[in-house]
């Protein structure tokens, strides 16, 4: 410890030697070994927020923007922190590693995004006025990023690491998210972390048939794409995350070229800063893995019964795992009384790696998967629509052991989800109307568990799907859609058959979407070079993977997309880094496949229904003139809540003389409808002409005028002290008037701002000629459906 206290050139050494000392003569040595530890823990912080002192700064031209990077000024106790900047967008990102391993048999490896409201100058809208739990944005960017730099860390790097990623300012032009993977790439590339980056990403947007490299918030409202490419050096592909508005495969695979190129400007000047810093890279306790010797006696006792599973194409699911489990048992207990000093995770990582090494041999040599297909065909798919006849809309989409039902809800616009305050900057979107929730029970494994709120894999499936499916909906539609995926039975690519459930039932609800939009997963198995034990030497493409194939496989590659392009696309690659050429034929093997999966389910449902189901919801349209809006309105809001609440409607307003009526059954709009007369019944509007004089029957006497009528059905209107007459009056008994009483009064229009009837008595004290007027009927409130508004016809 003194050594490395002193190569570290922290610890003074008159005070090691005089710890030391103490120590030797058995001087207090509990204590002076306390403070010696406390001295060195010290030293050991003050080394790195010394070594990551070093300020640098660097920047990358990305066609007409630069991306600027800059560390070693903030958190300079982390492991490693950089700062990247894109126009006014800046993000902070600081990575921590464990220097003692955890006990979990995985890569403990947490990303947390955090949007902060002060970076857009704004306070949170919450009740407490500070940031609360983690919003949906940005639970989806850290699992983006976590897929970006999560395939470089070693095999068996077991320590608790963290990487957080902090929004310090935000421009509303530029998107956060791709900052936050650079700084990710940056930070971690800095840092004494065991690291095999850096890499690098970009935004591909296209715009009017043109790429654009990290476009900005404006460029994205008219792009037609929105592709994130995270690389690797030697043009590899790390991450793929992207929705289209149907882009053709061949566009989209020239800007994954597009993108991969730009990111190789950005590895190059985190590469060139790493050099400049010096980084050293830590030695790890230990790296955690299977003892050859144990892993070659499992061998010798579980291949062959495990190949023979795995060829039986027999087996479902449960029972395939049921009989590897069996297998399991026999063969740790067998390995356990050979290696007694074994500790469980190696006995248990030996099967684990010999099951593995079965599985991809039995793909790689023998073109073939445990459930007897080829490596290019689908499992068996069966589609149904309109299950239940009280839904709006329904489907049970049925591929080989993975089962989804969706369900269509349609609401009022009003029922769109508001965005928060950051996302609204960034994106622009303040309301969605469109939504796909994804719900996973533990039955449909066969599993046990709490029913709780949604995690983070619920959050991040159903935003796919909901990518794949919003490109087809129409932007116009009158409702607030909702589709909900519930996976009944899963063995793989639940996502994907969310994306081809959600649209027949979104065609059995009658939305008519542009085309129907099917998906699917390909899988990977490779085989490296063992000269080259970072290149692959061989390869096989798997579509339609098995969750067994995507455990043991190194790649889940999901598109959907309709008969003419795509529409969504997620690559999760387990390995280093991909070539492009895989990535291509993937794309070319996918788009195979969706067009055989859209040929099946059109033999259920080709397009959307003609017309939505007589129980679903109706719109229609009510136009209140300005100088009635008062009486519909009534005092307070009165009447729209009175009618909400006895019919079950919903009021929306759409401008000064316009309402939404929005009701979730035809018979509650049939009760708003005899609502809507009855309290406009007695509203007859009369043909009024300004100026001209009427005859007023006075119906209530009041302290500050009289409530007159024009006509009978009238609502009454006041009749100021001041209109009485020309002398300044303080109560209408003054003149002696008295209800029942007629008067003469003389009609001066409505006031612009709330329509209110103006007339006077006062103005015909003079004696001119008068002549008195005849009213006639007139409607003033009239509804229509809200498909056609133009047609509003009288009630």
């Amino acid at each position: 410890s003194c050594q490395y206290a002193l190569n570290m050139h922290k610890l003074p050494i008159f005070r090691i030697i005089t710890h030391v000392h103490c120590i030797s003569l058995n001087k207090s040595r509990a204590f002076h070994r306390r403070i010696f530890a406390r001295e060195l823990h010290q030293c050991v912080q003050y080394s790195t927020w010394n070594s990551n002192a070093i300020q640098k700064k660097s920047a990358v031209d990305l066609g007409s923007k630069k991306l600027e990077i800059s560390t070693g000024k903030l958190a300079r106790f982390a492991d490693g922190c950089a700062s990247v900047q894109l126009g006014d967008t800046t993000v902070m990102v600081t990575a921590v590693s464990k220097t003692k391993a955890t006990s979990s048999q995985f890569m403990p490896l947490v990303v947390d995004f955090r949007q902060k409201a002060a970076a857009a100058g704004r306070i949170p809208t919450n009740y407490l006025r500070r940031e609360l739990g983690s919003t949906d944005n940005e639970i989806l960017t850290s699992r983006m990023i976590d897929r970006c730099i999560r395939p470089l860390f070693p095999a068996g790097y077991f320590y608790d690491t963290q990487v957080v990623c902090n929004l310090l300012a935000v421009d509303g032009v530029n998107d956060p998210d791709v900052l936050a993977v650079n700084g990710a790439s940056v930070a971690l590339a800095l840092s004494d972390i065991p690291w095999n980056g850096p890499i690098g990403a970009v935004r591909v947007g296209m715009v009017d048939g043109e790429f654009v490299i990290n476009p900005t918030r404006k460029e994205m409202t008219s792009s037609t794409l929105n592709l994130v490419v995270a690389g690797a050096s030697q043009s590899q592909v790390v991450m793929l995350e992207a929705s289209a508005e149907n882009v053709l495969q061949q566009d989209f695979c020239h800007a994954i070229k597009l993108g991969v190129k730009h990111t190789q400007q950005i590895i190059q000047t985190i590469n060139q800063l790493a050099k400049e810093h010096g980084v050293v890279k830590r030695t790890p306790q230990k790296l955690f893995a299977a003892p050859l010797e144990i892993v070659e006696y499992t061998r010798q006792l579980a291949a062959e019964k495990i190949y023979a599973v795995f060829t039986d194409f027999s087996h479902d699911k449960i029972s395939r795992d049921e009989a590897v489990n069996k297998i399991r048992l026999e063969t740790e207990e067998k390995v356990r009384e050979k290696f007694p000093e074994a500790d469980s995770y190696e006995v248990i990582e030996s099967f684990n790696v010999i099951s593995k090494d079965t599985f991809r041999n039995l793909v790689l040599n023998e073109y073939r998967r445990c459930d007897g297909r080829d490596l290019t065909s689908l499992r068996n798919i069966s589609c149904e629509v309109d299950l239940f006849k009280p839904l709006h809309g329904s489907a049970l989409f049925q591929r080989g052991q993975t089962q989804v039902l969706c369900t269509v809800t349609f609401d009022s616009l009003e029922s769109s989800v508001k965005t928060d305050i950051i996302t609204t900057l960034v994106s622009g979107l303040k309301d969605k109307n469109f939504m796909l929730h994804y719900e996973f029970p533990p039955y449909a494994t066969n599993e046990t568990g709490k029913l709780t709120g949604i995690n983070r894999r619920e959050l991040g499936h159903g935003a796919l799907a909901e990518k794949a499916l919003k490109p087809v909906v129409p932007k116009d539609f009158p409702f607030t859609i909702r589709v909900t995926a519930e996976v009944l039975e899963s063995n793989g690519s639940s996502s994907m058959a969310s994306a081809c459930s959600g649209s027949m039932a979104l065609m059995d609800a009658g939305v008519p979407i542009s085309a129907p939009v099917a998906g699917v997963a390909i899988g990977l198995v490779t085989k490296s070079s063992a000269e080259k034990p970072g290149e692959i030497q061989d390869y096989r493409l798997l579509t339609d993977i098995l969750g067994i194939e995507d455990y043991h496989g190194d790649m889940d590659f999901k598109m959907a997309g309709t008969s003419k392009g795509i529409t969504a696309l997620q690559a999760d690659v387990k390995i280093p880094g991909l070539p492009l050429k895989i990535v291509m034929e993937a794309i070319q093997q996918a788009t195979v496949a969706k067009k055989e999966i859209l040929n099946i389910m059109n033999k259920t449902i080709a397009k959307p229904r003609p017309n939505r189901k007589e129980n679903g919801p109706v719109v229609e349209k009510v136009h209140v003139p300005l100088s009635k809006r008062a009486r519909f309105v009534g005092p307070g809001g009165y009447n729209l809540r009175k009618l909400q609440a006895e019919t079950g409607v919903t009021i929306s307003q759409l401008d000064e003389e316009s309402f939404s009526v929005f009701a979730p059954a035809p018979n509650a709009m049939n009760e708003a409808r005899e609502f809507i007369h009855e309290i406009c019944k007695d509203d007859q509007e009369q043909q009024l002409e300004f100026g001209a004089v009427y005859t007023a029957t006075i119906t209530e006497i009041r302290d500050i005028g009289v409530m007159v009528k024009l006509y009978p059905n009238m609502t009454p209107v006041l009749l100021h002290n001041s209109q009485l007459d020309n002398r300044r009056i303080k109560h209408p008994s003054a003149l002696g008037l008295e209800v029942g009483q007629q008067i003469q009064v003389k009609y001066f229009g409505r006031d612009p701002t709330d329509g209110r009837m103006r007339l006077s008595r006062k103005v015909l004290q003079s004696p001119a000629t008068m002549t008195v007027k005849t009213l006639s009927d007139k409607s003033s409130i009239s509804i229509a459906p809200n498909s056609s508004p133009s047609s509003d016809s009288p009630i």
